[in-house]
């Protein structure tokens, strides 16, 4: 799961709004994690647990949702996590007797899953050329990772076909698309639309030399659903977690003011025919 939080390099990036390709989004986002791996693992750890399967900041639970099936089902499935930063997730898919693979674009997390533990096969590698053999997983899986920081979302897609068996799942969370219209603020001043849903342009942050050091892609609703079917998927569900009355947190413009007015999250549910 992946939420944007504060730079501790100096001096401070520039926030714009400008066009960012495949190449320049990949580097960004593979040096802003590693930068800021440990923060992020340091703030969020206790929430994300160390072997817990959160979809979101909401804290959908995989084990109450079953979106990728009954937990029974996934015993001896050979699972692929997509962005999986320290692994949580795949620890906890290997704990109901799945085989998952973690892998993540940042050396960094991948080294808080080595520390965190549990002996899961780790891999470094960006998830638009997914380095495995045609038809190697039974599904794959995706909180809050890689989706939201490519510049080409059906590519990405596309690989995560290629990989998974006929039958195969393939479901992921992102920042759900109406919140780009809304200042990433948890409380009143987040409340009102400042953008329009409909600007696709890819927020960044840049470095003194205008070179991009944080790229986040927007798509709308419309847009995700296009790009699942353009990468060979077909769509089962979408799901907009509801904000629980338990959940006290506020993460970056993710709180409980605002999750009782508008969704934060959206989790597609697709499956490879």
């Amino acid at each position: 799961m992946i939420q944007h939080i504060d730079h501790i390099d100096s001096p401070e990036p520039e926030a714009t709004r400008r066009d960012a390709g495949n190449t320049e989004s990949s580097r960004a986002s593979r040096g802003w994690w590693d930068r800021n791996a440990d923060e992020y693992q340091s703030e969020h750890g206790a929430f994300l647990g160390d072997d817990r399967f959160v979809w979101g900041p909401e804290g959908l639970d995989e084990a109450e949702a079953g979106l990728l099936g009954p937990a029974e089902s996934l015993k001896g499935q050979d699972v692929l996590e997509i962005g999986a930063g320290a692994a949580q997730c795949s620890r906890w898919l290997a704990a109901q007797g799945a085989r998952p693979v973690a892998l993540d674009l940042s050396h960094r997390q991948l080294q808080h899953a080595l520390r965190i533990g549990g002996g899961l096969p780790l891999v470094e590698a960006d998830a638009a050329a997914l380095p495995f053999a045609d038809e190697s997983f039974d599904l794959a899986c995706s909180a809050y990772g890689a989706v939201p920081f490519v510049a080409d979302p059906a590519t990405v897609f596309a690989e995560v076909r290629r990989v998974l068996r006929p039958g195969g799942r393939w479901v992921f969370s992102v920042t759900h698309p109406i919140r780009w219209a809304f200042p990433d603020e948890p409380g009143p001043e987040g409340l009102s639309v400042a953008a329009s849903y409909f600007d696709r342009t890819p927020y960044v942050e840049q470095d003194e030399r205008g070179r991009a050091v944080y790229v986040e892609h927007h798509r709308t609703i419309g847009d995700r659903v296009r790009d699942v079917v353009a990468g060979g998927f077909r769509l089962l569900d979408l799901v907009e977690p509801e904000w629980p009355a338990w959940n006290s947190q506020e993460w970056g413009g993710w709180s409980p003011l605002r999750g009782n007015l508008i969704p934060g999250t959206a989790i597609f549910v697709c499956v490879r025919d």
